[in-house]
């Protein structure tokens, strides 16, 4: 299996390819959507669901799971977005958006909401590959600085949080910082947890009693 076939992605799209045929711009639309699948399958792409932006839009995602999510917007790519940004504010995804439409003054709004790739028109299948691959290590290299940062605050806490314990053994029990902080690694040691739990607990019982 190729990274591609590995891949499962959900296009967000308008829910029909065969529009009113006395609407010009749907079919259009319709068109560049039939185009933009018909190049995903050619190069072994994973299309395991076509959905509408629409208020049931998180409830589907969340029961895909897809690995990507690619919106195929027209006029409408900022309610689309919107939709989408919703659905995986829990879960984030990488997100791939295609439009014809012109107007990119909110392209910078669009990349702060969590779009990974943002592509007006140009929708010519030897460019898909490139793109979502593009899209998926940017979104992988994101993903990876904010575990960075998530774990750099939470050292950061727990450091507080141990001198806080320090501070509050060695007041108690008139003893300097390095017995205090002895005192927690043991407690830590003896009962299997972490030197920042048993902070915690000597924090809680402190505001406990006051």
């Amino acid at each position: 299996m190729t990274a591609a076939q590995a891949l499962r992605i959900v296009i967000v799209a308008p829910e029909t390819l065969a529009p009113d045929p006395a609407d010009p711009e749907a079919q259009v639309a319709a068109e560049r959507s039939r185009s933009l699948r018909i190049g995903m399958l050619e190069h072994g792409y994973n299309i395991v669901a076509v959905l509408p932006a629409d208020v049931f839009l998180p409830d589907r995602l969340a029961q895909i799971g897809p690995d990507m999510i690619i919106i195929d917007a027209e006029s409408q790519a900022r309610d689309t977005l919107e939709h989408v940004v919703m659905a995986t504010r829990d879960a984030r995804r990488p997100i791939v958006l295609f439009t014809e439409d012109s107007d990119t003054s909110h392209v910078r709004d669009a990349i702060a909401a969590g779009v990974t790739a943002y592509v007006v028109a140009g929708l010519a299948p030897e460019r898909i590959r490139p793109v979502l691959d593009v899209a998926m290590a940017r979104f992988q290299h994101q993903e990876s600085l904010l575990q960075a940062l998530a774990e750099a605050r939470t050292q950061l806490n727990d450091r507080k949080l141990i001198d806080r314990a320090k501070g509050l053994l060695m007041k108690r029990h008139d003893i300097g910082e390095p017995e205090a902080y002895a005192r927690l690694r043991k407690t830590a040691m003896d009962k299997g947890l972490k030197i920042a739990d048993v902070a915690q607990r000597v924090v809680d019982v402190a505001e406990l009693l006051g």
